[in-house]
């Protein structure tokens, strides 16, 4: 039996795409901080931001990226935090969604680090480079999933 780990995650030879959101910026930039600092520890050199107005943009954007090629990973930050009206359900479920076919329609992995707390409070808690940061796990995931592609292969 073969056994397939996470292994070193040495991510210094992969590139990455951060695609994150500009709605609820200050949640977003820790989440950004978070990841960044998650990828320089494992030392990632190739990494390009991109921003982006809100949640429901981030699938375009990553699909687009994806498609580009040259990507070993794409990791998607947002926050949508729950208000008074069902358009938080709708964002969140179509965000999750399309993030997750862009992943299975092009193989490349794409993290999801869209926040969908019921507070603001919440979400900064989540997003907090100091605490249990969420953009950091989403950059930890996409730099598992390269490591586990690689094993994999074609």
């Amino acid at each position: 039996m073969t056994t397939y780990t996470r292994g070193d995650l040495d991510v210094s030879a992969a590139r990455f795409a951060v695609v994150v959101s500009r709605f609820n910026k200050p949640v977003t930039e820790g989440l950004l901080t978070g990841a960044v600092e998650a990828l320089q520890e494992h030392g990632a050199k190739n990494v390009d931001i991109y921003w982006c107005p809100g949640a429901f943009e981030i699938p375009l954007v990553a699909q687009r990226l994806a498609a580009r090629g040259g990507l070993d990973a794409i990791i998607c930050l947002g926050a949508v935090i729950k208000g008074q009206t069902y358009h938080f359900e709708v964002i969140s479920n179509s965000v999750v969604r399309a993030i997750q076919q862009v992943a299975l329609d092009t193989g490349i992995p794409v993290a999801l680090g869209i926040l969908t707390p019921l507070t603001a409070s919440q979400a900064l808690e989540r997003s907090d480079p100091e605490r249990a940061n969420k953009g950091a796990e989403a950059a930890l995931a996409a730099m598992e999933m390269v490591h586990l592609m690689q094993q994999i292969g074609k």
